[in-house]
């Protein structure tokens, strides 16, 4: 087992020039679900890389497919840059492994509000703000039961009624909301955003606890820069059929304003075979 102790988020998703275009990341062993890297990580790391291209630093939109899980360790970033506008541009990443593509994004990077700029219109649908940080005890559950690395890297806190798919007795209604900070305390920016929409567990485990949920496309939107402090976390299952999921992540900072969304769609198995 390597060294536990956590490491900051600038540090495990450092990118360094591999060439003219290109940059090589090194993936850490224990940013991983069941030994695979977490599909918000990897986004983060790609976006990372295409923000060293741009010349916009500030990612507003990614998505990104996931061809085949990577391995930590190595890998090779390519960087082509699509478009330079005068307030935004496009970058495609495509990340690599041993001459194997296993993941690609599309990102649109620009200016973000600041911290105290206010949201003009929401939908009344959205979800409503959960529990304050202190009444969301840390999901840190024993590691053969749950053997997922990252969980002992970043502080995943659930809300109580949340928890009830870690006691055998999981709500069914598909969703997970609770609080989410990084290693040593390191405020959150519109890179480690994109972490965020993609670390808690499946919304799923609400309806039935089951093993790696993979993810096949991850949408995220960043809305605004953060306050400082950990965000608030709200996943959503909506839609299981054929052997597959659509999940929303809204997550708010700690002033209760909207900072990034996520939309993706992942493989799952059911026990129960399906869901109506």
């Amino acid at each position: 087992m390597p060294d536990s102790t956590p490491r900051t988020f600038d540090d495990v998703t450092a990118v360094e020039p591999s060439g003219p275009t290109g940059f090589v990341a090194d993936l850490d062993p224990l940013w991983t679900v069941a030994g695979n890297p977490n599909g918000g990580y990897l986004q983060a790391v790609m976006a990372r890389a295409a923000v060293a291209r741009s010349p916009h630093g500030q990612v507003l939109a990614a998505s990104t497919h996931f061809l085949r899980a990577p391995r930590p360790g190595r890998v090779d970033l390519a960087v082509e840059l699509l478009r330079e506008g005068r307030t935004a541009s496009q970058v495609r990443v495509r990340l690599s492994q041993q001459d194997a593509i296993r993941a690609e994004s599309v990102f649109s990077l620009g200016d973000l509000p600041a911290v105290d700029g206010a949201t003009q219109w929401a939908s009344g649908h959205l979800p409503e703000p959960g529990l304050p940080f202190p009444d969301c005890p840390r999901f840190l559950p024993p590691r053969e039961l749950f053997p997922v690395e990252l969980l002992y890297q970043v502080e995943v806190h659930l809300e109580p009624d949340s928890l009830s798919f870690a006691n055998g007795q999981p709500r069914g209604i598909g969703e997970l909301r609770g609080w989410l900070g990084l290693p040593g305390g390191q405020p959150f920016d519109p890179l480690s955003l994109l972490l965020a929409a993609d670390v808690f567990p499946p919304a799923t485990f609400d309806l039935e606890f089951t093993g790696w949920v993979p993810t096949m496309e991850l949408s995220t939107y960043i809305r605004a820069v953060p306050s400082p402090g950990p965000v608030q976390v709200i996943m959503k299952a909506n839609v299981i059929q054929g052997g597959r999921v659509d999940e929303t992540c809204t997550i708010r900072d700690g002033l209760g304003r909207i900072v990034a969304q996520s939309h993706q769609l992942a493989n799952i198995r059911l026990a129960s075979g399906g869901a109506s």
